[in-house]
């Protein structure tokens, strides 16, 4: 049988195993906070104090367009067109006035008017393409005095 001959661990080997360690913490450090970095679109309020006091007046918006009864359908098409339905107990609503906004949820590209015209059966489709990729449509319908406001991501 041979005897094998064992190396002393010496304060070398300790040496390169804390180096080799913290320069992968560093390593996933640095590429962590580079994904956070480019993948921020910015603040989602200017000033946070300032808008915690619409607060209360926000809430009675939301009971307010809930107690609308209006139920949105959208639809991307095949040809990259939306297709918006507001419907309010199965039906579709008439007379209702929308305005859209169509942009980036990152903020890469500025904020584009989109604009619906009606079709057949009620639904309202957009004249502009929604471009490949994930983008967030924000609508205001309105019909007489009521209002109600939707995000919806599409992609």
């Amino acid at each position: 049988m041979t005897e094998r001959a064992h190396k002393a661990f010496t304060g070398w080997h300790m040496t390169t195993i804390l180096v080799a360690f913290f320069a992968v913490v560093v390593t996933v450090n640095f590429v962590m906070a580079r994904f956070a970095l480019s993948t921020f679109g910015g603040a989602v309020v200017e000033n946070s104090y300032v808008a915690s006091q619409h607060y209360n007046e926000w809430l009675q918006r939301a009971a307010a367009q809930d107690g609308l009864g209006w139920s949105p359908t959208i639809v991307l098409g095949a040809d990259r067109r939306v297709q918006l339905t507001i419907g309010k107990e199965g039906r579709p609503l008439a007379g209702v006035a929308v305005t859209a906004t169509l942009s980036h949820p990152l903020g890469r590209t500025p904020p584009t008017a989109v604009h619906f015209v009606p079709a057949a059966g009620g639904v309202l489709i957009s004249r502009e393409r929604v471009p490949a990729g994930r983008w967030r449509l924000d609508l205001s319908v309105r019909r007489g005095g009521d209002e109600a406001r939707y995000r919806v991501d599409l992609q």
